[in-house]
């Protein structure tokens, strides 16, 4: 939670789902162990196994599944930009042209900006050099001036302009992504536990899905529409 102040402990939406999942599989909420990793290092720790899981705004995408296995999407989001509210730029179009754009190494924002740029379809001169371990870092080259703009998840955006009133997102969404809970290839019952774990969390109206989202995400996210569960897609081997 970027807006908790001085208290030490971990809280935010998917801090609630991992502690719902460590009740579930461990029997006891407390017992979940959280590490910070890197943007870039999310599925090289969970391969070699220094986590277990990652439940940290990660998108499922196909490169990602030739490496790890997710669980069913619990969260629905797409990429945004984020801008001084001064800003000439009015979202993913060609007010970007020329600009330098902030991502985080490893991101899904990283990849489909390089793509785009390989295809033509993003402004002409946009300079993608400037990458971060973590997307938090963004914010603050952005403050202190060192590029033009940041584009990440619409929902870390959205957290990180509630943090800093000079900034705003521009424009709308221009992808649509799922987050999922990852977790090893081959660990099967792990991730069948994991989507059952999901389907109660949706369906739990006192302390389930929708209590999260109100209680961590509503205040950021201006359209009250993204607050439902996706309907759940069950992947392949999960």
């Amino acid at each position: 939670d970027p807006n908790s102040g001085g208290d030490a402990e971990l809280e935010g939406f998917d801090i609630d789902l991992a502690h719902r999942i460590a009740k579930d599989v461990l029997g006891d909420e407390d017992a979940v162990q959280f590490k910070a990793i890197p943007t870039d290092q999310r599925v090289p720790a969970i391969q070699d196994g220094r986590v277990d899981m990652v439940v940290r705004t990660m998108t499922i995408n196909c490169d990602r599944l030739e490496d790890v296995a997710f669980s069913a999407p619990y969260f629905r989001t797409g990429q945004q930009v984020l801008a001084p509210k001064s800003s000439k730029i009015t979202g993913y179009d060609g007010t970007l042209a020329g600009k330098e754009i902030c991502t985080a190494a490893g991101s899904t924002a990283l990849s489909t900006l390089e793509q785009d740029q390989k295809d033509g379809r993003l402004a002409e001169g946009v300079d993608l050099r400037t990458t971060v371990p973590n997307q938090l870092d963004c914010l603050v080259r952005l403050q202190l001036g060192e590029v033009d703009a940041v584009v990440t998840d619409g929902a870390l955006a959205a957290s990180q302009a509630a943090q800093d009133p000079t900034v705003e997102l521009k424009g709308d969404a221009f992808t649509t992504e799922y987050y999922g809970v990852a977790m090893k290839k081959d660990a099967d019952d792990l991730v069948r536990r994991v989507n059952r774990v999901l389907e109660q969390w949706r369906a739990d109206r006192a302390d389930g899905w929708q209590n999260s989202y109100e209680k961590w995400l509503s205040e950021t996210m201006d359209d009250p529409a993204k607050s439902l569960p996706p309907t759940p897609q069950y992947l392949r081997g999960s």
